[in-house]
C-alpha cells in the first residue's frame, strides 16, 4: 500500500504527494529554530560545492532533510520506517549518500568546532588533542570482510577510534575492525591528523598506547608528542587527567542509538553516522552559547536543602 499520495496539488514542495516543506517539527530529534538559525548558514556554504554537481537539484526542504537524518540518527530506525511527514526515505537516503561522499558533513564539523572553540576561550586550531577507542557490537547486516572479534571485551563488531581536542570536539575518526590493535588505529589517526592540522604539538592517551615504539613513530611521522595517562590505581574509579574529555565524548555519542550498535554495511557509513551525530550535539552547544542560554540541569530542577522532608507521593 502507497504512503504518499500519488497527487498533492496543494503541495508547496515540488516532489509529488510531499509536504516537507509545510512540515511542523514534532519530534525530540527535530531542530529548534535556534538550533537551525545556527546550523542552516553553515549547510549553505558547504552546500555551495554540490550546486554545480552534475544531476538533479534537491527540490526538498533543506531543514526537513537535516531533521529526517537526525530523526534516524538518534532513534535508530531504519531509513524505510521514516514517518510520513518527513520527504520519502529514498530522497533523504540520497542526500544522505550525496552529503556524505563529498565529505560535507566533516566540513560542517570544522566549521563549528572553531565557532564553539573560540567561544570557549580558545584559538580556532587546537594544539592538543586526546586519543582512544570504543569497541560496538556488530548487527548481522555487518559482512565479516570490515567486523572482527576483540579479544580484551568479547566482542564482535568494530572499532572506533577517536580523536578530539581539548573541549572534546572531533577531530578524526577512523573506523576499523574491532580486531585491530589501538597502536594500528592510532596509525590511521595520525595519517588523518597530519592532513588536516598542523598546529598539534601534544597527543595524549591511555595505557593501550604506551611503548616507545609507537611514541617515536608519532613524533617521527607528524611532530606530535605522545604522552600516555596511567591510571595510579587499577582498581578504583577515578577521574583521569585528560582522558576524561574524550569518554564524555564517547557518552555524547551513545545517546544517539544508531551508533549504540553497528547496522552499517560499510565502515564509511559508519563514519557518516558518527559525523552527523556530532553535527547535532555541536549545533545544540553552539545554539545555547548564541542565544545565552544557561546550561541544561541534568537531573530536572534544584534539590530540596538538608533536612527539609521528602514530598509524599499519594
Amino acid at each position: 500500500m502507497p504512503v504518499y499520495r500519488a497527487v498533492a496539488p496543494d503541495a508547496s514542495c515540488a516532489s509529488p504527494g510531499c509536504w516537507c516543506r509545510d512540515r511542523v517539527p514534532r519530534y525530540p530529534s527535530d531542530l529548534s529554530d535556534e538550533q537551525w538559525a545556527v546550523l542552516e548558514p553553515r549547510a549553505r556554504e558547504v552546500m555551495q560545492g554540490l550546486t554545480v554537481a552534475v544531476g538533479r537539484p534537491m527540490v526538498h526542504d533543506l531543514r526537513a532533510m537535516c531533521d529526517a537524518v537526525a530523526y534516524v540518527v538518534r532513534n535508530g530506525i531504519e531509513w524505510r520506517a521514516l514517518p510520513v511527514d518527513f520527504p520519502p526515505w529514498e530522497a533523504v537516503y540520497a542526500f544522505w549518500e550525496r552529503w556524505n561522499g563529498r565529505g560535507l558533513p566533516l566540513a560542517l564539523i570544522r566549521r563549528l568546532r572553531e565557532l564553539l572553540r573560540v567561544h570557549q576561550g580558545r584559538t580556532a586550531e587546537p594544539t592538543a588533542c586526546i586519543v582512544d577507542s570504543q569497541i560496538v557490537k556488530a548487527a548481522d547486516t555487518v559482512g565479516r570482510a570490515t567486523s572482527g572479534y576483540h579479544g580484551g571485551k568479547k566482542i564482535t563488531g568494530r572499532g572506533r577510534h577517536l580523536a578530539v581536542d581539548a573541549e572534546g570536539w572531533l577531530l578524526a575518526l577512523v573506523v576499523t575492525a574491532a580486531s585491530v590493535s589501538d597502536r594500528a588505529g592510532l596509525k590511521l589517526l595520525v595519517i588523518k591528523l597530519f592532513g588536516a592540522f598542523s598546529t598539534l604539538k601534544i597527543m595524549w592517551a591511555d595505557s593501550g598506547y604506551d611503548g616507545k615504539p609507537i611514541a617515536t613513530w608519532v613524533k617521527t611521522a607528524a611532530a606530535i608528542t605522545l604522552e600516555v595517562v596511567a591510571r595510579t590505581s587499577p582498581h578504583s574509579f577515578q577521574v583521569v587527567r585528560r582522558r576524561w574529555v574524550i569518554e564524555r565524548t564517547f557518552g555524547w555519542l551513545m545517546r544517539y542509538r544508531r551508533l549504540a550498535r553497528d547496522y552499517e554495511r560499510l565502515t564509511a557509513h559508519h563514519e557518516a553516522m558518527v559525523y552527523w551525530a556530532t553535527v547535532l550535539i555541536m549545533t545544540k552547544r553552539l545554539a545555547r552559547y548564541e542565544t545565552g542560554q544557561p546550561p541544561l540541569k541534568r537531573w530536572g530542577g534544584d534539590r530540596k536543602p538538608a533536612g527539609q522532608p521528602a514530598m509524599t507521593v499519594t
